[in-house]
């Protein structure tokens, strides 16, 4: 079975995106799944998130244009079975450089499809750059599924109509008819908002079970955590923000394995992962 490469991404910007790749992809690989994450973005965000440092030469920039192998650029991070393709600065130029090239939509798939083929890990993971310019793109026409998170505000939906519209395109124009909204995670969530609330509600009446179940509430842990370099999980593994990404790994793991998406086992880790409260919609 090929490795389901899973893109999160949203065009708008400080909506927990990076944190929602960085974290994720570490509560998933805690739970014994060997995880890639693929850094897409510029910024480079997801790469300090890790504890990487940004290197010259370690991107995916000249893969991109036809020149090495992503296999060769895959960094061990000091995670168990999390590993890294880390970004760089100059990663923005390949928005030109890609651009000008042939199948310049396909680059992204044809430099991931024989690390997919491998089968060496269980997930991929992507973080986009925060836009839907030409590696975001390259990243969706990839990509099995997207997943989405959203802020918990007003403008929520709006942003989201875009995005899943273009899924949408990308499905019709053949470009790839396979894609799928794996689901939508809300951020940033204060239950003590009326806001918060209404737009859960207002999410969920649209886009029903795409809604994942598992809120990312707004903590000071998950802001401090990637000035350290580390996963929430590592920086503070007792905190809200590690209970609600831990939920969400294995809320995203159940959905897998129930529409058979997942056939490798999901260990019970017993008392290395205690049970976090529950944090679910209003109802």
């Amino acid at each position: 079975m090929q490795t389901p490469v899973i893109v999160i991404a949203n065009q708008k910007g400080g909506v927990g995106k990076t944190t929602t790749a960085v974290n994720l992809s570490a509560c998933v690989a805690e739970r014994r799944k060997k995880v890639l994450l693929i850094d897409l973005d510029p910024q480079a965000n997801a790469t300090s998130g890790v504890g990487m440092e940004k290197k010259s030469g370690y991107s995916i920039y000249n893969v991109l244009l036809g020149e090495g192998r992503l296999e060769e650029l895959i960094q061990t991070t000091s995670f168990d079975r999390l590993d890294l393709v880390a970004s760089e600065v100059d990663l923005a130029g390949a928005e030109i450089d890609v651009a000008r090239s042939d199948r310049y939509l396909h680059r992204f798939k044809e430099a991931v499809t024989p690390l997919r083929d491998a089968g060496r890990y269980d997930y991929i993971f992507v973080d986009c750059p925060p836009s839907l310019g030409i590696l975001t793109m390259n990243a969706l026409t990839a990509a099995q599924s997207i997943l989405i998170p959203i802020q918990c505000e007003y403008y929520a939906l709006e942003g989201l109509s875009v995005i899943t519209r273009l899924v949408q395109q990308l499905r019709e124009s053949g470009a790839n008819p396979a894609l799928d909204i794996e689901g939508i995670v809300m951020t940033m969530y204060d239950m003590r908002t009326n806001l918060s609330q209404q737009v859960v509600q207002e999410v969920t009446h649209h886009f029903g079970d795409k809604l994942f179940e598992t809120l990312i509430p707004r903590t000071i842990r998950l802001s401090e955590a990637p000035s350290f370099g580390k996963p929430i999980i590592a920086y503070d593994k007792h905190c809200t923000g590690s209970a609600a990404y831990r939920q969400l790994a294995r809320e995203f793991l159940k959905r897998r394995k129930l529409v058979g998406q997942d056939s490798t086992p999901d260990e019970d880790l017993g008392e290395q992962i205690p049970e976090p409260a529950p944090v679910a919609p209003p109802s």
